[in-house]
């Protein structure tokens, strides 16, 4: 025959099962921290310009004007009319005011339009297939980077991604998942799992 002590302790590991069961599922739902934003998210419009980056740029009524030229080396465009007109480190926004100003000294009143027809390749290495460069696709993610070198190599480690930007000097970790953006330019390198 049980006692009515007995009875309680059942009780209240039942509902301490409960609690915890509840604090369990909650925290299935959580998120895990994203990398954060790194100039592009959804929009380009942050996007700064650089070396490689192909510019498609239409001058109204100036068919000798309109074309695509590609930033150099140097970070700059060799342009008509105007010679070298720094990009690198401008916005296209930034970029197509320059340009007016600039074509302002030689016609009235110019109306420039400028979009990245092309832009700088990433660079993927470590534990994937098929390591090298490769061109950049708006949007794109760490594992379609990796998809595109030819998958995950039987060493690599997928639960960590190195990114140098192109305008740093140093890499850094962040989480691999399904959303970690990759930039234009970026190195990225995946690294080797421990046994």
């Amino acid at each position: 025959m049980s006692s009515p002590n007995w009875h309680t302790r059942r009780a209240l590991l039942r509902a301490m099962a409960f609690v915890v069961g509840v604090g369990a599922i909650a925290a299935c739902g959580t998120t895990s921290a994203e990398p954060p934003s790194r100039g592009m998210g959804s929009s380009t419009s942050d996007y700064r310009l650089g070396p490689a980056d192909q510019l498609r740029i239409t001058v109204f009524n100036e068919p000798g004007l309109t074309g695509q030229f590609v930033v150099g080396s140097q970070g700059t465009i060799a342009y008509p009319l105007v010679g070298d007109i720094r990009a690198a480190g401008l916005t296209v926004a930034e970029f197509t005011e320059s340009l007016r100003t600039a074509l302002s000294q030689y016609l009235r009143s110019p109306s420039v339009s400028v979009e990245v027809a092309n832009y700088r390749p990433f660079f993927i290495l470590g534990e994937v297939t098929r390591p090298g460069t490769y061109p950049y696709a708006v949007d794109l993610t760490v594992l379609n980077a990796v998809a595109t070198a030819g998958g995950f190599s039987y060493r690599a480690n997928q639960r960590r991604v190195y990114i140098r930007h192109a305008s740093e000097s140093d890499e850094h970790a962040y989480p691999l998942t399904p959303s970690t953006p990759v930039l234009p330019g970026d190195t990225i390198r995946i690294g080797e799992r421990l046994f």
